[in-house]
C-alpha cells in the first residue's frame, strides 16, 4: 500500500504512465506534436543556393550560435520552421516588460483573473505575428537574398510568408502541448531542439578523438567532467529556496479559537531562470550583427577583439558578460517579486514575519533578502555562463560549440519542471484511487 505522504517512485511513475489513460494520452499528444515540429524543420525553403549558404555560415557560427540551437538547427538547414518558437519567446519577453510599464496590462494580469490572463495571451499572439513578420522579412532581405537563385522582392515576400506561417504553426503546437500535453510547450520545444543538436556534437567529438589521439581524449574527458559538475550545480541552484518564516495570528471562528499557524514564504535563489543569460547574450550579439551587416572593418576589429570569447582580450568579454547578467538578474527579479505587494498581502491576511513589524519594515526586509539572493544567483549564472566556454577554449575542443551555459540551464530546468508535473499527475491518480476505494 502506497503512502500518500511519500513522493512517487520511478517504478510507480512508469506504471502510471503506461496504465493511466489520462496521463498516457497527454504523453502521446506531447510526443506526437514534438515529432511533427521536428519534421517541419527539414521541409526546405525553395529558391536558395544551399551550398553557398553552408559555406557562409561555416565561418560565422558566432552570429547564429545560440539562435540556431534554439531552432533545432532550423536556421542552418533553412526549413520552413527556421524561426521556430523564437518569435513567441521574444513576444512573451516584450509583453512581460510592457506589463511592468503599462498599468492597464498590469491590471489585466493581477486583478482580472483567468479572463485577464486570456486577454494577455491573445495580445501575446498578436505581438508574435508582428514580430515573426519583422524577423522573417529582415532575415530574407538582409541575409538570405544574397544566396537566392532569383533575388528580388518576390523572393523576399515568398520566403517571409513561409517563415511566418511556420512560426505561427510552431506557436500553435506549443500552446496545444501546454493545454493538452505534459509540461510547458515552448520550453519543451526548445528542450527538444537542443537535444537534437547533441548527436552531431557527439559525432564530431568522436571524430576528433579518433584523429587526435590520447591527448585529445584527456581534454574531452576534462570537458565532460566540467559539464557534469555544471549540471550538478545548476540542479542545486535551481532548487535552492530561502524560506522566510510566517506566523498567522490567532482567529476566532464562532466559539472556536484557531491557534496561530506557521508557514513560510519561498524566495528562489535564481528567480530569473535562464532569462538574464538570454538578455545578456542578445545585447552582446548586437555589435557583432551590426559589424557583419555594415561591413565596417574598424568596428569588426573592435568587436572581434573585445566582445568575442575567442578574441585577444577575452577577459573584457567575460567582464562585460558578467556585468550584463548581474544587471538583467536584478531587472528580471524586480518584475517577478514586488516586496510592497507581498507585505500588503501578508498584512491583509493577518500574517507577519517573526521579529519584523508589518508594513514598510516587512517590505524592506523582503527586498533586502531578495537582493542578496539575486546577487548570489547572478554570480552563479555568470560563472556557469563563462566557465564552460572558457574551458572549451582552453582545451581547444570546439565540437561542443554552442552547447554552453544557456543550453545546460534550459535542459536541466525543463527536465525538472516536466518531471515535477508528471509526479503531480501520478499523485492525483493516487488520490483518485483512494476515493474510489
Amino acid at each position: 500500500m502506497i503512502s500518500r505522504d511519500k513522493a512517487p517512485t520511478a517504478q510507480e511513475t512508469f506504471m502510471q504512465m503506461a496504465q493511466a489513460a489520462g496521463l498516457r494520452g497527454r504523453l502521446l499528444v506531447t510526443v506526437g506534436i514534438l515529432i511533427l515540429v521536428r519534421l517541419g524543420i527539414f521541409l526546405p525553403i525553395p529558391g536558395i543556393n544551399r551550398v553557398r549558404f553552408a559555406e557562409a555560415i561555416s565561418g560565422n557560427n558566432s552570429v547564429f550560435g545560440l539562435l540556431d540551437i534554439f531552432s533545432g538547427r532550423g536556421l542552418s538547414t533553412l526549413g520552413i520552421f527556421a524561426l521556430g518558437i523564437l518569435p513567441f519567446i521574444n513576444a512573451s519577453i516584450i509583453i512581460q516588460l510592457l506589463t511592468a510599464a503599462i498599468p492597464s496590462l498590469e491590471n489585466l494580469q493581477k486583478n482580472e483573473g483567468e479572463a485577464g490572463r486570456r486577454k494577455i495571451s491573445q495580445i501575446t499572439r498578436y505581438v508574435t505575428v508582428g514580430w515573426a513578420i519583422i524577423q522573417s522579412v529582415a532575415f530574407s532581405a538582409l541575409f538570405l537574398q544574397q544566396f537566392a537563385l532569383n533575388p528580388g522582392p518576390i523572393f523576399v515576400a515568398e520566403t517571409a510568408i513561409a517563415l511566418t506561417a511556420g512560426s505561427m504553426f510552431v506557436m500553435w503546437a506549443s500552446e496545444l502541448i501546454t493545454e493538452r500535453g505534459i509540461g510547458n510547450g515552448a520550453s519543451l520545444l526548445i528542450f527538444v531542439n537542443i537535444v537534437a543538436s547533441l548527436p552531431k556534437s557527439l559525432g564530431d567529438t568522436i571524430d576528433l578523438v579518433q584523429v587526435g589521439g590520447r591527448e585529445i581524449v584527456g581534454r574531452v574527458i576534462v570537458l565532460v567532467l566540467v559539464f557534469l559538475l555544471t549540471i550538478v550545480g545548476i540542479v542545486f541552484v535551481q532548487e535552492g529556496l530561502r524560506r522566510i518564516p510566517i506566523i498567522s495570528a490567532r482567529r476566532q471562528v464562532g466559539r472556536r479559537v484557531l491557534a496561530e499557524q506557521r508557514s513560510y514564504l519561498p524566495l528562489r535563489l535564481n528567480s530569473g531562470g535562464v532569462m538574464p543569460i538570454i538578455f545578456a547574450a542578445a545585447i552582446l550579439s548586437l555589435p557583432l550583427l551590426i559589424a557583419n551587416f555594415t561591413k565596417n572593418p574598424d568596428l569588426a576589429n573592435i568587436v572581434n577583439t573585445y566582445l568575442s570569447p575567442s578574441g585577444s582580450a577575452p577577459w573584457v568579454y567575460a567582464l562585460v558578460y558578467l556585468t550584463s547578467i548581474v544587471f538583467f538578474s536584478y531587472f528580471y527579479s524586480s518584475l517577478i517579486l514586488n516586496p510592497v505587494d507581498v507585505a500588503q498581502n501578508l498584512k491583509k491576511m493577518g500574517s507577519s514575519i517573526p521579529g519584523i513589524r508589518p508594513g514598510k519594515a516587512t517590505s524592506e526586509y523582503i527586498e533586502r533578502v531578495a537582493n542578496r539572493l539575486t546577487f548570489l544567483g547572478a554570480i552563479f549564472l555568470g560563472l556557469v555562463a563563462i566557465i564552460p566556454t572558457a574551458v572549451e577554449s582552453a582545451l581547444k575542443v570546439p565540437t561542443f560549440k554552442g552547447l554552453g551555459a544557456t543550453s545546460l540551464l534550459i535542459l536541466v530546468g525543463v527536465a525538472i519542471d516536466t518531471a515535477k508535473q508528471i509526479q503531480t499527475y501520478v499523485i492525483s491518480q493516487r488520490y483518485e484511487g483512494m476515493v474510489k476505494q
